[in-house]
């Protein structure tokens, strides 16, 4: 074991640790090797047999367990956990002896966690608490919260989402509405007419749907592995309706998160503005209609998670101010 210049970290007389830039609190257990230009941050716990190589940075309170090896250009952020033997790609072409100018930059955002075996392909970003089965193949970047499982990796769900399912009778006589946990959020339980000709669901402007529409827009021939949307708006208001087949709707606040079942066609949602939304869980046959209360904008879109979450908690810190 070489010369610490830190005494404030702990390295087991069978590590190899030659990085200058340890934080404290942390824990090197043995057999594990760290180059010199790696940086480590503080009350990491770095797992006996793991190889850490020069251009990689860990930050603060990071789990490396068993058997992973971080190669050049590889960023684990503040809170990661990367499961046994979680491998990480840096060259989607590798040969021996041949060796690219430059590795694609992967980053693990802050509070991520991998299971043990997933692979993560060169170049991708895995989202800030996503969660990252174990046996994954990961060959697309994560979006924050999501849960990926498989080969190849898809969404199956969003970590503390609570699921909101039938909430009414499919056939009431008259609009109901019941709020979400998610500001901004009502689901709507329109009137169904039975017949024996055929059924028939109804919604009125200012009783049953809160806006006048500007546009709509059709959603359908999704794959079921598929997610539609991603982003929030600055002032449209939707009303989604699942018009054939169902499909699921996550919605988020910043602080609370729903996901919502549109599973019959006099179910709607209406989402306000500042409202993260995500469709996902298509069936094959399902059609998603959206009414929209402004025509197309997309200056209107928001369309990265980090800046939507600032910009709500902006909009809450000035509503309790």
């Amino acid at each position: 074991m070489t010369q610490h210049h830190k005494p404030n970290f702990f390295a087991h007389p069978n590590s190899i640790v030659e990085a200058k830039h340890i934080g404290s609190g942390t824990r090197v257990w043995a057999f594990s090797h760290i180059l010199p230009d790696a940086r480590i941050g503080e009350d990491c716990n770095i797992c006996d047999h793991v190889f850490i190589e020069n251009e990689v940075v860990v930050g603060n309170r990071v789990t490396v367990k068993s058997g992973v090896q971080l190669w050049d250009g590889i960023v684990l952020e503040d809170g990661v956990f990367v499961g046994p033997n979680a491998t990480f790609t840096i060259d989607p072409f590798p040969r021996s002896k041949q060796y690219p100018e430059s590795f694609s930059k992967t980053v693990v955002q802050n509070a991520a966690s991998i299971g043990a075996n997933a692979t993560i392909l060169p170049g991708l970003t895995i989202g800030r608490n996503a969660m990252v089965g174990a046996g994954a193949v990961v060959t697309n970047d994560v979006p924050p919260n999501a849960i990926v499982v498989g080969n190849p990796a898809y969404i199956k769900g969003y970590v503390n989402t609570r699921k909101t399912s039938g909430m009414t009778p499919k056939t009431p006589n008259d609009d109901r509405e019941s709020a979400a946990s998610v500001r901004g959020v009502t689901v709507h339980d329109l009137p169904l007419v039975t017949d024996l000709r055929g059924n028939l669901s109804v919604a009125e402007v200012g009783k049953g749907l809160p806006f006048r529409p500007d546009r709509y827009f059709l959603v359908f021939d999704v794959p079921n592995r598929e997610v539609r949307g991603e982003h929030a708006h600055r002032s449209l208001e939707q009303f989604l309706v699942c018009v054939k087949g169902d499909c699921a709707v996550i919605v988020d606040d910043g602080v609370n998160r729903e996901e919502i079942s549109l599973d019959r066609p006099n179910r709607g949602i209406h989402i306000g503005p500042m409202v993260w939304g995500i469709q996902y869980h298509f069936s094959p046959d399902a059609i998603l209609l959206v009414l929209a209360s402004e025509p197309y904008d997309p200056d209107d879109y928001i369309r990265e998670y980090d800046e939507f979450t600032e910009l709500a908690a902006a909009g809450r810190d000035h509503h309790t101010s």
